[in-house]
């Protein structure tokens, strides 16, 4: 998409505010505020709309459910702290990593609402270090045994090292798994999760089926999973925030955009765990049974320093992703700059996206990276999946008609590396004035008509600094 051709419409709130002290809210983060701003909320919804106010303070509450009309506005100084307990964050059924799952209620969510914000110069942090796991080899080996010696009970060795569990019930749950939502009517399957609440991590912000929304000058940080994950949404704008995770966050995505159209991002800084801007569209065969491809999107002016990929496609795109343009924005410190990953069983076309204008420095992997072996499988019969039962057709992965240009990055990794499938190769990929300085060069393996115009990757010079 090398212009824009759309618009993207913004919420209308009324003037009338509420402020949250007026319900009974108590600042200093002791006493639990979740009935006292759901009650602003839901009062400011039932008469039309409006600001709901959460002054200077910590204020800890529950989860909240933002409604129809309502802007939920941090003052500067706002610090809204998240609870975790089993009572504060029950089990439901949602869809988590493109496919119905099992997790505790979010933080902030809403569904089919129209008109929504989550505005203002405030913070909101979901006290994700109680629920996450941690894997060892992301930390120092202080830090570790200081992770150990909190709760030196939950953890298990593997391949990788150890793996640090906050609370036994989380741990416990690992061991027993997930109960199987395609064998289990819901209520045995949410039964049986019980015991294990916080395993089930929560995303942090999940909006679904939900119309204008705006997310403007907010921190949101420290979440149990995912940061900010919109799904079947239209017309969202995020600007003017920061999406904060600790670097060692397990699934500490920044935000997971899901099947939603006409966005705009503008003049956002990640700093996450894993995937900071990241695009999805379902996952392999159940989600290509539902239309609702990723399309229309804008993003701009951005600056990503820690996650594993700056500007990110897939895993999960089986709905396919669309008409996207990304243009004058910053990666500093990824693992990976431009980052496009899916797997057999996916399915799904990822086309029409134009990338420019990018610089990029300390990137220890690829600067540039078109992949179909993220999680591997094989193909057989002519297109058909050998994992799923007798084979589905359709389940081979597309990316093609995608215009990168005007990339400049030193310190790199990897220059540009595309890894397709016999099957189905990478394809009408057009790569032109881009100039790097890496470790490696240029490697393709199953790609046809991939244009390489004006790219400069100068292997193993060290500029000074």
């Amino acid at each position: 998409m090398e212009r824009l051709d759309f618009t993207v419409a913004l919420p209308e709130f009324k003037e009338e505010i509420y402020h949250i002290v007026e319900f009974g809210a108590v600042p200093g983060g002791i006493a639990l505020n979740s009935e006292s701003l759901q009650k602003a909320i839901d009062v400011a919804a039932s008469h039309g709309g409006g600001h709901v106010l959460v002054p200077r303070g910590i204020w800890l509450t529950g989860p909240i459910e933002l409604k129809s009309g309502v802007d939920l506005h941090l003052a500067e100084g706002a610090l809204l702290l998240f609870d975790k307990s089993k009572e504060a964050n029950p089990l439901h059924i949602t869809d988590y990593e493109g496919t119905r799952r099992i997790r505790a209620v979010s933080p902030i969510h809403a569904s089919h609402a129209r008109d929504i914000g989550i505005t203002g110069k405030g913070i909101m942090d979901g006290n994700g270090h109680l629920w996450r796991m941690a894997k060892e080899f992301k930390f120092t080996s202080r830090e570790w045994e200081e992770k150990r010696s909190i709760s030196p009970d939950t953890f298990l060795s593997t391949e990788e090292g150890e793996v640090w569990y906050p609370t036994r019930t989380a741990f416990e749950g690992f061991l027993h798994g997930e109960p199987d939502l395609t064998k289990l009517d819901d209520a045995t399957a949410l039964e049986m999760a019980a015991p294990y609440y916080d395993y089930y991590r929560p995303v942090m912000v999940e909006l679904t089926h939900c119309s204008r929304i705006l997310i403007e000058g907010v921190t949101l940080q420290n979440s149990p999973a995912w940061n900010l994950h919109p799904l079947f949404c239209d017309n969202l704008t995020l600007r003017d925030a920061w999406i904060r995770n600790d670097a060692s966050a397990q699934n500490g995505d920044g935000l997971d955009l899901e099947s939603c159209k006409f966005v705009e991002i503008d003049r956002v800084s990640f700093d996450v765990g894993d995937d900071a801007i990241c695009m999805k569209a379902g996952k392999n065969a159940e989600a290509r049974k539902i239309d609702g491809p990723t399309e229309k999107i804008y993003i701009h002016d951005c600056t990503v320093y820690r996650g594993h990929g700056g500007f990110v496609v897939g895993s999960e795109m089986s709905r396919g992703v669309r008409h996207i343009l990304v243009e004058r924005c910053t990666f500093i410190g990824t693992d990976i700059g431009i980052r496009f990953k899916t797997a057999v069983g996916r399915g799904g076309v990822v086309e029409d996206i134009t990338i420019r204008d990018i610089n990029m420095v300390r990137i220890p992997g690829e600067a540039i990276l078109f992949t179909m072996g993220y999680v591997f499988k094989t193909v057989k019969n002519g297109g058909l999946c050998e994992e799923e039962a007798g084979g589905v057709e359709g389940c081979l992965p597309e990316f093609k008609n995608i215009s990168i240009s005007r990339i400049f990055g030193r310190d790199i990794g990897w220059g540009i590396r595309i890894d397709g499938l016999a099957e189905m190769p990478v394809h009408d990929i057009c790569i032109s004035d881009v100039y790097l300085d890496a470790k490696n060069g240029v490697e393709m393996v199953n790609g046809d008509n991939v244009f390489l115009e004006n790219v400069d990757v100068q292997v193993g010079r060290r500029l000074s600094h």
